[in-house]
């Protein structure tokens, strides 16, 4: 089976610690702790994602990337970027997996994702100004 936006959107609102609402093409979860994280299916592809802070707020861009690069493999299924967004670039913490996966694999996926963007910004907090 593959997943489309509705059939995600129901799954993900059997989950009471979730607001889900359907924006566009893309469905915006929020989690009971206030943070955010934006779904999306593209091609094969569902990708999860969450805005950490902007690259504004960082006090050495190269420290923090440095401390990203050589910390990333403690954070298992997220990887950080950087995306712009309204025309300012943010760190995003983000996953994907195949628009195929099973039930289990694509909420293993988003609450690893929330797990993951509260351990980045406590362990990424000292870069912040």
């Amino acid at each position: 089976m593959t997943w489309d936006l509705s059939q995600l959107e129901t799954l993900l609102k059997q989950n009471n610690d979730l607001v889900v609402t359907q924006e566009d093409n893309c469905l915006l979860i929020a989690n009971g702790d206030g943070l955010d994280a934006w779904l999306a299916i593209s091609g094969e592809q569902i990708i999860v994602e969450s805005l950490l802070f902007s690259t504004n707020e960082v006090k050495d861009g190269a420290a923090l990337n440095e401390e990203i690069l050589k910390t990333h493999m403690l954070f298992p299924l997220t990887t950080v970027g950087i995306s712009q967004v309204a025309g300012e670039e943010y760190y995003t913490a983000f996953g994907a997996l195949s628009s195929q996966s099973k039930e289990e694999s694509v909420l293993i996926e988003i609450e690893t994702l929330f797990q993951n963007v509260e351990a980045f910004l406590d362990a990424y907090s000292v870069h912040l100004k």
